[in-house]
């Protein structure tokens, strides 16, 4: 059916019912009453026949534009195109049919677009979880301008459109890093400890350049050439070709939610980040992950389509619901990776206790690797903090509240005293804090 009536019609009918109810006492009024209830059905009528005028093509036209895939996390652009193709200006009601996960009652729209003329509506979508999402049928409902009547229009047909890691973050930090803009996130600037030893070539000195690095055996042999004035340094370059792995616990513990994002999603959207920019540096990027069982394992590469591997075994990445197997993770990273590696452990340690009982398999892999540790600060916790404690109950809670958040400052301590990188951070700031480590890492060459 696509044949409605407006709540103009229905205004204009409460308002003669009314008139014919005051008739019944006022014989008077019920000639005018009903000649005005004529005046309504012949409008009603002519503005169905503008609606339902025959024509060759659909006098309007809609389409939705999105990508091939959803990034998850990050707000997506959804734009619906609206052609006028009547002689009149129409007015729309819009209503998009979105997957049921996004729980929204608020994508509709109106537009008045003039004869021939195409309206853009621009929104954003901001899935939470990765999977198939279901959109449906675009739903144009047109008006002419005397707004008795509707007629719809229905486009699109129903398809699935998968929500993928956070590709558009991964993007944004890429050419930001391209540029040298990597600050603007929040990146730091890592001053560069010592010299790499992976000599690049000799040019002329510029000024500025450390003197430390002048080659004057070359700077000999040119003397008396042309140019015999100027100095040569040595130039080099950051060591390539090292191994970036990240590990994801996929445990309970990852579960838990922040902002409608879970911890592994959070994980997720920051490995396919990092490992970007790794790629970006020359570096290889691998995965492992890990739960009870064993997980995905992608070998650290840099081969074309490498990225493209990566995301699609993070695409499929799912929490289990018991406890994560370290030595399990233990026995497949002394399997599968046989060269020194920066190791960046993205994990969620409650406890002191808890870390702990997996402190053996970190250290044993410590011993092999560069190992950083990331898990996450309770950012609900930290504002429950803050606010101020009215109350003996209220003293009370946040004393408990301040004892966890201790409890995670000590297990940064007691795996930095075993010589164990480690990061505490809020999941918001994930991505930026694990970039900042692995180009410290870079700057000061422990890799």
């Amino acid at each position: 059916m696509s044949f409605f009536l407006t709540n103009r019609f229905f205004y204009a009918l409460t308002t003669l019912v009314a008139g014919f109810v005051v008739a019944f006492f006022l014989p008077w009024l019920l000639g005018p009453m009903q000649a005005l209830l004529g005046v309504v059905a012949v409008l009603t009528a002519i503005d169905a026949a503008l609606l339902y005028a025959p024509a060759k093509a659909s006098p309007v036209f809609g389409r939705r534009v999105l990508g091939d895939k959803l990034a998850n996390g990050s707000d997506n652009d959804v734009r619906l195109f609206l052609e006028n193709r009547y002689r009149f200006t129409v007015q729309a009601e819009v209503i998009d049919e979105i997957p049921h996960q996004f729980q929204r009652r608020d994508v509709l729209f109106r537009a008045s677009v003039a004869p021939g003329q195409t309206q853009v509506i621009t929104y954003q979508l901001r899935p939470l979880k990765r999977g198939e999402y279901e959109f449906g049928r675009v739903n144009v409902y047109a008006a002419s301008p005397l707004g008795l009547v509707r007629r719809r229009f229905r486009f699109e047909q129903p398809r699935l459109v998968p929500v993928y890691p956070s590709f558009l973050q991964m993007r944004q930090y890429e050419l930001l890093a391209i540029h040298n803009r990597l600050t603007e996130f929040g990146v730091k600037r890592i001053r560069r400890v010592g010299q790499s030893m992976e000599f690049e070539q000799i040019r002329p000195y510029a000024a500025g350049d450390d003197p430390r690095t002048i080659n004057w055996k070359a700077s000999a042999r040119r003397a008396g050439g042309p140019g015999a004035d100027t100095l040569v340094v040595n130039h080099f370059q950051d060591e390539r070709a090292q191994q970036v792995y990240c590990l994801i616990d996929k445990g309970r513990v990852m579960r838990m939610p922040f902002e409608g994002l879970s911890l592994l999603d959070y994980a997720i959207n920051a490995t396919l980040v990092v490992s970007n920019i790794a790629l970006l540096k020359h570096d290889k990027a691998g995965l492992i992950t890990f739960s009870n069982r064993p997980g995905a394992t992608v070998a650290a590469e840099r081969r074309p389509g490498h990225l493209r591997t990566l995301l699609e075994v993070l695409y499929r990445q799912k929490t289990k619901y018991l406890e994560t197997d370290y030595e399990l993770l233990y026995a497949t990273v002394r399997a599968r990776v046989k060269q020194r590696s920066l190791l960046i452990l993205f994990t969620n340690f409650e406890t002191l206790q808890g870390m702990e009982r997996q402190l053996p398999y970190l250290r044993g892999l410590a011993k092999q690797h560069l190992l950083l540790v990331v898990f996450f600060e309770n950012t609900e916790l930290r504002a429950f903090l803050d606010a101020p404690a009215d109350t003996t109950e209220d003293v009370y809670n946040q004393t408990i509240a301040e004892k966890f958040q201790q409890e995670k400052r000590q297990i940064v301590l007691e795996l930095q005293r075993y010589g164990i990188q480690a990061l505490l951070t809020a999941p918001q700031l994930l991505t930026v804090n694990t970039i900042n480590k692995y180009l410290e890492f870079k700057a000061r060459g422990l890799i």
